[in-house]
Parts: structure tokens; C-alpha cells; sequence
């Protein structure tokens, strides 16, 4: 198991940015992410930047460490530009970009552009489109598509990725459709686990949904005759009942019944005071450096 880290993009970079993705860095964090959002939920009103050019300025900042989105959706995005984007930061980064992409909600990303929210099925609609191109965009020097929500013409991105045949997708996915899309261009899989469940449910109810999940896509690899052990499984944490930050021992707890379940990484947000991702920042740095330690990791 690997463990990473959530970097929210809300500090100014000379103010605090730049420091804290040297120090994941410095804690030995298999990777830094960023969330790819023109602002979210209760920070919506406070400083928020953009994860293209804050994930351009941490390859810059850092060496060795992965680095990556979750995750990206077409919500604001469109296949074209973003694979120029990601081509030009796996080259800065010398090849330690991965890109989580999922289909987006109904926040703020939804309706800044103007456009009224997409239902459920219009966001399934676009990733399966979205997602394929992309996929195209990131190995073919060119490439021509018309589709019904995106278009290409012509579309070059020359040298192309410096990971071959281009940089890894971690698909998040918990319907038949995006499981469908993991299983087939995925090389990771995503989940925060079971919305239903954050405020209402128990520890044990969430692991049994994951655990359901994790059949869900074994079963869409099945069907396309791939090995679901070719996939990494992501777990974001933030998002179930349970509080692996509270402390060291509760992190112990926490990882020990996901790996159990086939998790090969967890993440965890940086420590942010006032918020939703408020904890206390000795116990995030010591499940840093000795979490995994405890499992054999």
C-alpha cells in the first residue's frame, strides 16, 4: 500500500503554497494532489487557484514526488486543451503526472460557465466521451473526432507524453458506466466511498460498500477480459464516516480494513485550520513517515 496526500490549491504560492508540496515531498508521500475545481463547496469565497499551473509550479518545486489531480471533469473542461496541458506537465515534471478524471457534480463547476447543470446521465453521457478522446489525444500525433458533445480536428500534440504510452488515468467511478470506463482505460481506480453513508452511517456499513464497489469493478474488467489487478485502488478519504486523522491509531485502524479490501493507496488531506480538513498537523506528519510501518507497508 501507498499512502498520498490532498493539497488543496487555496494558499498563495510565496505564502505557504509552495512550502507545503515540498514538505509531502519531504514526508515521503507516494503523491500530491490537487482537486481541479474553479472553487469548492465552504471554500468558495476564500482564495482558490487553478490546478494546471499550481501542478506546473509543484513539478518545478519538487523531485521525486508524483503529482496529479482529483480529480479533473468535463465540467469546465474539454478533451482538446486538456491534453495539451497534460502533455506540457508530464514533460516539466519529467513524467510523474497522473490524471484522476471523473464526471464532476453539481457544485459550483457546474454553472459558472452559464450553462444549467448536467442530470446524472448527461454527466455519464459526456465522460464516456470525454475519456476515450483523451485517451486518443495523449498517444496519437493527430487526431480528427466528431462526437456529440466534444470535437477534434486535427488535433496535435507532438512529442507527446514522456510516460508511454501516455500518463495514467485514475478513472473515480462508483455507477456501471464509469466502472465500465475504469475497467477499460483506467490504471488506477477512485472512490471516496459511499455519500449516502458520511453523516448517517457506521464505519462497518461503509466498508461493506467499498467492498461492493470493489465487486462492481472486478466484475466490468471480467466482462472486457482484464485483469481488475492491473488496477491500483485509490481510496480519498474525507468522505465516509470514519475520522483517520483524529488519531495515529485511528489511521492504523482505517488503513488496515482497506487494505484488506485491495486498497493499494490511500490519500489524506494536508491539515487546513477552520475547515472541514482541519486536523492536528503532528499526527498528520507522523502517519506520514510511520503509518504504512504499521501494516508492513
Amino acid at each position: 500500500m501507498r499512502l498520498s496526500t490532498v493539497i488543496l490549491p487555496s494558499r498563495r504560492w510565496h505564502e505557504g503554497g509552495r512550502e507545503e508540496w515540498v514538505r509531502a515531498e519531504r514526508l515521503g508521500f507516494h503523491a500530491a494532489y490537487t482537486y481541479d475545481h474553479l472553487s469548492w463547496r465552504t471554500f468558495r469565497d476564500g482564495p482558490w487557484f487553478g490546478a494546471v499551473p499550481t501542478l506546473t509550479a509543484a513539478a518545478a518545486a519538487t523531485e521525486r514526488l508524483r503529482l496529479g489531480t482529483l480529480v479533473t471533469s468535463p465540467n469546465f473542461r474539454h478533451p482538446v486543451t486538456l491534453a495539451k496541458e497534460l502533455i506540457s506537465l508530464d514533460d516539466i515534471s519529467g513524467g510523474r503526472i497522473t490524471l484522476g478524471i471523473g464526471a464532476g457534480g453539481t457544485g459550483f463547476d457546474a454553472t459558472a460557465l452559464g450553462q444549467e447543470p448536467w442530470t446524472p446521465r448527461e454527466r455519464a453521457d459526456r465522460l464516456a466521451e470525454f475519456v476515450p478522446l483523451l485517451d486518443r489525444l495523449l498517444t496519437e500525433d493527430v487526431v480528427s473526432h466528431r462526437g456529440t458533445f466534444y470535437s477534434a480536428e486535427e488535433a496535435r500534440n507532438i512529442p507527446g507524453c514522456v510516460q508511454r504510452p501516455r500518463l495514467p488515468f485514475a478513472v473515480a467511478a462508483t455507477g456501471p458506466r464509469g466502472l465500465k470506463l475504469a475497467a477499460r482505460y483506467g490504471q488506477a481506480w477512485v472512490t471516496t466511498g459511499d455519500p449516502k453513508l458520511f453523516e448517517t452511517g457506521t464505519p462497518e456499513q461503509s466498508v461493506e460498500a467499498i467492498r461492493g464497489q470493489a465487486e462492481k469493478l472486478e466484475k466490468a474488467c471480467v466482462d472486457i477480459g482484464r485483469d481488475v489487478r492491473e488496477l491500483d485502488k485509490i481510496l480519498l478519504t474525507g468522505f465516509t464516516p470514519d475520522r483517520p486523522l483524529e488519531s495515529f491509531d485511528a489511521f492504523v485502524d482505517f488503513a488496515g480494513r482497506h487494505f484488506e479490501l485491495g486498497f493499494t493507496e490511500i490519500v489524506i488531506h494536508a491539515p487546513i485550520a477552520d475547515s472541514v480538513f482541519a486536523a492536528d498537523q503532528a499526527v498528520f506528519e507522523r502517519i506520514a513517515t510511520e503509518g504504512l510501518s504499521q501494516l508492513g507497508g
